[in-house]
């Protein structure tokens, strides 16, 4: 299949191209109505059709007599348990819950929020409330009470459905008494909890709204898959937004069932029946979209994986999970990776493993250097591609699309627009800039199936974040430039982009040059306030494991090196070596609350921050090197 020819008949003919994708799966009522739009000439797809995706994950493939076909391994390095699931077992599991949701009184059109580790539980809550028309809303099991309130409160849950305890290492994480917390904050009360207890000694607080999860299932009837529109909302998952407030993107059913379908062969290039790893949480769009619904769609087996990339037990866990479980296709962060890199930068772990079952290697969620892509096509050869897309699109918007053509990989670039995104770059007056002219990433209208269908109850927020910057585009936020080739090459968010003395400089370039010295493993550049320039670029670095470069040599050695390759008007001059860099949970660096920390000004945390405590690292780091580079420049005065 030729890659030109597929784009450009979805771009030419996007209502017969998404129309002959969407008879790949099974509707109850089949679509007449393929495309259409609302008030803001945003398009609705497949609005009359009618089906269900717990039925397109589960009962479709036990009727064509798949049933005893593996469809989830659950492995967790940090309770020592691997579990396999068959499609029937999988069903039963999902059945029995959507039948004890129905007797709770919930039914089509009503709300619930899961908020669990990553536990096969959790993937058996989502599939229950989609198998009876139920919208959930999965809220990351990291996130504090405070956080879970608001979502409560936006998106008003008849039921929460958790577990007692999460595992952060070898931390013990108990879920109850913040579940309990966030109810008492929140000014909707959700009418029950319905607690996994998975008896690993946490404590598990019994309240009146309380409900086993066991014995729920026990007593309950397997319930049918409930018919919803294409256009029913299957989610809401909430994203966090400029404001403070989260931004809750609603998904459709139709419109995603026939994306994700079509990405699994065609992007990823999967047949049904092969292992799919896409070692994310189902507390972010990944997980939705690529540990539950798409490849169980697909009939691949999919795996959920309750653990790190280090340190449960070590920096092997990966390619342990890939040789064992015979994985095809991986999904990871390039955060993932980094870390790998960083405690076994000689690779040394890999050889102990089998890992010839694994073609392809897929990277998103933040740009990937250049210098982990090598390090990781070094040790494995096999295409390591990065793509890109967002929690807003639910599905890759540039990739290789490896199920259609082995096109060349471009270093650097996150490959060329996916079937069905019209993607362009556009200059600040909205005129589209020639071939490596750096602009804002925007897509024509309209895009294909499986995008977001709004912001729950929020259209003023969504028309204005989104479809009012470039009418008749979509505004995706983020930077970027094509080549002569039409590969993207994404720059990182538009506020990433600094400007010292006028010129408008990417932080994403001296990202990828910094990260090229051998000493480091990881590294962010942000723009801090100058006097003179406006502003001025300043790196933060972690180091390789077992690295003990003199400070200010190797901060030497990396301002040349950007001076090199970038040119004095670059500007870096400070270069911090920290233990670690300030992330969200799904592995993004937090630039705008380092910005914040760095230029003394008011900042907030976000809720998404991996761990709090690492805010008075990074300002003890900077106290101690602002204070040693003022003792330098005193010794160098004359």
């Amino acid at each position: 299949m030729n890659y030109n020819n597929l784009y450009e008949r979805s771009i030419r003919y996007p209502e017969a191209f998404w129309q002959e994708q969407s008879n790949e799966i099974a509707w109850y009522k089949k679509p007449t109505s393929i495309l259409s739009r609302d008030e803001n000439d945003y398009p609705l797809w497949f609005k009359d059709g009618e089906l269900n995706i717990c039925y397109l994950a589960l009962d479709k493939h036990i009727e064509d007599g798949f049933g005893d076909q593996i469809a989830v391994i659950y492995d967790s390095p940090v309770t020592q348990t691997i579990i396999k699931y068959s499609f029937l077992e999988v069903k039963t599991e999902v059945a029995k819950l959507a039948g004890g949701l129905k007797s709770l009184g919930l039914t089509k059109g009503d709300t619930a929020v899961i908020y669990m580790p990553m536990i096969p539980q959790s993937l058996f809550a989502m599939l229950a409330c989609a198998r009876i028309g139920v919208t959930h809303s999965v809220v990351f099991g990291g996130f504090a009470p405070h956080e879970l309130a608001i979502r409560i409160d936006d998106c008003k849950p008849k039921v929460v459905i958790t577990a007692s305890s999460g595992i952060e290492f070898d931390r013990l994480i108990t879920y109850k008494p913040l579940v309990d917390e966030a109810i008492e904050l929140a000014g909707h009360k959700p009418e029950k909890v319905i607690i996994f207890n998975r008896k690993l000694g946490a404590k598990v607080p019994f309240k009146p709204y309380d409900l086993d999860y066991i014995e729920l299932i026990y007593n309950s009837k397997e319930a049918n898959c409930v018919p919803v529109n294409a256009t029913h909302p299957l989610y809401i998952l909430y994203t966090s937004g400029t404001t403070g407030k989260p931004k809750g993107i609603v998904r459709d059913t139709g419109g995603y069932a026939t994306a994700l379908k079509f990405s699994m062969k065609n992007i990823y290039g999967l047949d049904p029946d092969e292992v799919f790893w896409a070692a994310s949480d189902v507390g972010w769009v990944v997980g939705h979209s690529f540990i539950v619904y798409g490849p169980l769609i697909n009939r691949n087996t999919t795996i959920i994986f309750e653990g790190k990339p280090i340190k449960t037990p070590d920096a092997s866990t990966f390619w342990r999970v890939i040789s064992e479980h015979k994985v095809n296709a991986m999904f990871t962060a390039p955060t993932a990776i980094r870390a790998i890199k960083k405690e076994d930068p000689e690779g040394e772990f890999i050889k102990k493993y089998d890992l010839s079952s694994l073609r392809t290697q897929f990277l998103a969620g933040e740009r990937c250097d250049l210098a982990t892509l090598e390090w990781y096509q070094k040790h494995i050869p096999i295409p390591a591609i990065d793509h890109w897309w967002q929690t807003e699109s639910g599905w890759p918007m540039i990739a290789v699309m490896m199920g259609v053509e082995s096109l060349p990989i471009q270093p650097g670039s996150t490959g060329k627009p996916v079937t069905g995104y019209d993607i362009q770059i556009f200059g600040e007056n909205g005129q589209e800039l020639a071939p490596n002219e750096e602009g804002y990433v925007v897509i024509k209208l309209p895009l294909p199936p499986g995008n977001m269908l709004g912001l729950w109850k929020d259209p003023a927020r969504f028309k204005a974040g989104y479809l009012t910057k470039f009418p008749g585009y979509y505004f995706s936020g983020d930077g970027g430039y094509k080549d002569e080739n039409g590969y993207v090459f994404i720059t990182g968010r538009v506020d990433d982009v600094i400007n010292v003395a006028g010129h408008r400089l990417s932080t994403a370039e001296m990202e990828e040059i910094v990260s090229s010295h051998p000493s480091v493993a990881e590294c962010t550049v942000v723009g801090i306030q100058d006097d003179l320039k406006g502003q001025v670029p300043m790196a933060m670095i972690v180091l390789i494991s077992g690295e003990s470069m003199e400070h200010f040599q190797l901060e030497h050695e990396i301002i040349q090196l950007v001076r090199e390759k970038i040119g004095a008007v670059a500007a870096l001059r400070n270069v911090l070596i920290v233990e670690r860099l300030p992330k969200t949970r799904s592995g993004k660096i937090l630039r705008k609350l380092l910005r914040g920390i760095i230029d003394k000004e008011d900042y907030q945390i976000p809720s998404t921050i991996d761990d709090v405590s690492i805010i008075d690292e990074i300002k003890n780091a900077l106290r101690i090197y602002f204070k040693d580079k003022r003792k330098e420049q005193k010794k160098t005065k004359p």
